[in-house]
């Protein structure tokens, strides 16, 4: 490691330090955040289990092999649920890289959410101050994300 990557607020958990004590410590972070790698993989196909169950039930529950719009939605809101939980487990095997910008990460998960909560919003049953709460909210994750792709390109 250079004098440079010692200042580089994106080398957050690299080893080589030379404080004995910091580079142990780094150490005992990587290995808790592979743990959680494998906790989110765990959660991962929990998660394909529920959409496989949600399927099943919706399909099998009379009138058979039929879906109405709410069944749909109810799909689509475990199949997006499991999207993010993968899109969780990237950022924290990535937040093992010292080249990528954790933030941008962050907040394309917080975006894919919030997406999420979109898709499956019941617009006849929420309050239109929710709806404009919702739309600033993804207005402001989108220029966020947005200028910290533009920083990270420049």
């Amino acid at each position: 490691m250079t004098e440079h990557d010692e200042d580089d607020p994106h080398s957050n958990f690299s080893v080589g330090h030379q404080d004995p004590l910091l580079d142990r410590l780094h150490a005992i972070i990587r290995q808790a955040v592979r743990a959680l790698s494998v906790l989110m993989v765990l959660v991962i196909l929990w998660g394909i289990a529920d959409v496989v169950w949600v399927l099943y039930q919706k399909l099998s529950a009379p009138p058979v092999m039929l879906l109405g719009i709410g069944d749909i939605f109810a799909i689509f809101g475990a199949f997006l649920v499991v999207l993010i939980a993968i899109e969780i487990f990237v950022n924290i095997s990535l937040y093992l890289r010292d080249d990528v910008i954790h933030v941008k990460l962050v907040v394309a998960t917080a975006l894919m959410a919030i997406a999420r909560k979109v898709i499956v919003l019941d617009y006849n049953t929420v309050e239109p101050a929710y709806v404009y709460a919702t739309a600033a909210t993804v207005l402001a994750l989108g220029i966020t994300y947005w200028l910290v792709s533009k920083k990270a390109r420049t």
